[in-house]
Parts: C-alpha cells; structure tokens; sequence
C-alpha cells in the first residue's frame, strides 16, 4: 500500500468517525459519543503524520492535549477542570506553533488584532460571569490563551496573505467559537443546539489547522 492511498484511507476514515460522533451528539446518544468522540483526535494526527515527513512537535503536542481534553469533557459533569486545562495546554501549544511563522510585529498592529478577541471574549464574560463562582479565574486565563492564538492567527494571515494562512486563521475563529458555545451553554443557557454546534465547529476547525499545517509542510 502506497504513502498516498494510506493518506486517502487514513481521511475516510476520520470523517466516517466525525460524521458518527456528530451524530451521536445530534441523537444524545452517549454511549457512541464515549467511542467515537476519542477517535477524532487520534484518527486526525494518524492523517497528518502519514501526510508530512517531519512532524511539528507544538502542532502533535495540541492535538494530544485536544485528545485529552476531548476524553475529559465527556464527563463535564466530574471532569469539566480537567477538560479545560487539557485544552488550555493544546491552545499554548498551538500560540507557540503559531508564532514560530510570525516576524516581528509592530506593538500597535499587535494591541488592533488583540481586540477583535478580546471584546469577544468579554461579552461571553459579561453573560456568563455571575453563574462561574470559583471557575471564575480558570475561565479568565482559558478567555486570554483562546484570545492570544486568535491574534496570533490573525497577525499571521496579515503578514502572509495565503491559503495556508487563511486556513489557520478560519481554524483559530471556529475553535474559538467552539469555546464560547462550551461556555454559554454550561454558564448561561445550555441548549441542545449548542452541543451540535459546538461539536460541528471543533472538527471543522481542527480539520482546517490540520490543513493549514500540511500546506505549510509542502
């Protein structure tokens, strides 16, 4: 089997587990959500590792932490820190895999791409603030990392205008949404649109980073 039909085999494989998990989320039905839902992590960095011949170290440590945070979340209930720092520590590594293409930017053009986040993470802040009692301070340093890989994407596409770039930056709004849908439906109004949504825009969003990095790669 060649390198390319194992990359084909490989991508069919993790939208049939996307499209499953999806579903499962879609039906409630928990017990195929348990399965399937730690599958998408693992069968997307088997895609990029087939796909590169160098991985990037930050890129594989995000996706390993997403994993986690992926397995932790299916039980917000008992497990929603452990889910939370899980994906803090992918959003760290994703900055750090980020900045590594940005050259040196101007303070102010830094401070104009910051704000467009950080009034996005303040108004979630703003809805959800009085039902977050002692998450109150997890939740602020989550907003300011999910925030700092927004800029970070954004600054990078303005810099480099390409497809590649484009990808990131669409990959970076998304799993920010993904989080703020995460937020306002623990903190605020939970509704079972939410949970669709918000699982729908984490694999779309995963999926373009990965992408995004393979163009990279070439």
């Amino acid at each position: 089997m060649n390198k390319k039909l194992k990359i084909i085999i490989a991508s069919l494989v993790f939208l049939l587990v996307a499209i499953i998990d999806v579903y499962a989320v879609v039906v409630q039905n928990k017990n195929l959500e348990i399965i399937f839902k730690p599958l998408l992590m693992t069968t997307l960095v088997i895609v990029y590792l087939l796909s590169v011949k160098k991985a990037n170290f930050w890129f594989v440590s995000a996706l390993f932490f997403s994993f986690w945070g992926d397995v932790f979340l299916l039980d917000k209930i008992n497990y929603f820190v452990f889910g939370l720092a899980s994906f803090l520590i992918a959003h760290i590594m994703y900055i750090k895999m980020t900045s590594q293409f940005l050259k040196k930017q101007f303070f102010t053009k830094v401070i104009r791409a910051a704000i467009i986040f950080i009034t996005l993470f303040t108004g979630v802040l703003f809805l959800i603030k009085d039902n977050l009692g002692e998450m109150l301070v997890p939740v602020i340093v989550y907003g300011i990392a999910i925030s700092a890989f927004g800029t970070c994407a954004l600054l990078n596409y303005q810099q480099d205008k390409t497809i590649a770039n484009l990808w990131l930056l669409l990959g970076a709004i998304l799993f920010i949404a993904s989080d703020s849908l995460i937020a306002l439906n623990n903190f605020y109004q939970p509704t079972h649109l939410f949970n669709v949504l918000i699982i729908v825009l984490y694999v779309v969003s995963q999926y373009l980073i990965v992408n995004s990095m393979l163009k990279h790669n070439k």
